[in-house]
């Protein structure tokens, strides 16, 4: 297969969640791969940070300041777009809990941005993608979470895991338009959202989160982005309603 295949130019895409960690990574190697990108999140300074990178790098970057559980914001900005060819839904939050401790509040949050936000970029996106009749790629953000338990990761998880099915559906949906849809999911990643903040307790982290993969290592956003880049490509044209799992094998589903 030729390298022209994850190559980008002349295509746009919209990542949320751009303005740091595993969105930020995305946002500036899907423009090395020549898309013009559209970065949203809530924190202009972080977005302004990515855009500053992609420009130095040569690349063309637009800013949207919104809330990602805003649906009319998003559906403006992402209508905003001259064209779209690939969305990347990142935005997420964590949230940490026993069940027996989990309140509505807290479930309820977490559900707004990891499974409605993601659903309404994916609706916004699609309805786009459809009305230019584009073959688009959309790309979500699932996690490891979905694949194995976790104490205190019932929010968490169970939006992810919603995220998976809406990846499917929707890849059943608008497959027959030439439209593909699929998920990754992670496995421990250093970003902003995993820092403890306490470094020996960050360190007791990614020691167990090591052990559990055959790699021996944690991951970093490099590693998430190349796999949204590959999904987002042509290089992965007969691919859709798929998992990709860069998990350094932590957890290998059948």
């Amino acid at each position: 297969m030729a390298l022209s295949a994850y190559d980008l130019s002349g295509r746009t895409a919209f990542v949320t969640g751009a303005a740091g960690g595993i969105g930020r990574a995305c946002a500036v190697l899907l423009a090395e791969a020549g898309a013009t990108v559209h970065c949203a999140d809530r924190d202009p300074d972080g977005l302004d940070g990515t855009a500053a990178l992609i420009d130095g790098h040569g690349g063309t970057a637009h800013v949207h300041v919104l809330d990602v559980t805003d649906r009319a914001r998003l559906g403006e900005a992402v209508r905003s777009c001259e064209r779209l060819d690939v969305l990347a839904a990142i935005a997420g939050i964590m949230h940490s809990s026993p069940v027996l401790e989990t309140r509505d509040e807290d479930l309820d949050r977490v559900l707004d941005v990891n499974f409605k936000g993601v659903l309404y970029a994916c609706q916004e996106a699609a309805r786009v993608m459809l009305a230019h009749g584009t073959r688009g790629s959309i790309v979500t953000m699932a996690s490891g979470a979905v694949d194995t338990g976790g104490a205190g990761l019932l929010c968490y998880g169970a939006a992810k895991a919603a995220v998976v099915q809406l990846t499917r559906t929707l890849a059943t949906e608008v497959g027959p338009h030439g439209i593909r849809v699929n998920a990754v999911a992670p496995g421990w990643i250093r970003t902003p959202m995993t820092d403890r903040h306490d470094r020996e307790a960050q360190a007791h982290t990614e020691a167990a989160m090591t052990r559990l993969t055959p790699l021996g290592r944690v991951g970093e956003p490099d590693d998430v982005a190349h796999a949204v880049l590959y999904l987002a490509s042509d290089a992965s044209a007969f691919t859709t309603g798929q998992i990709l799992r860069p998990n350094g094998g932590a957890a290998m589903p059948w």
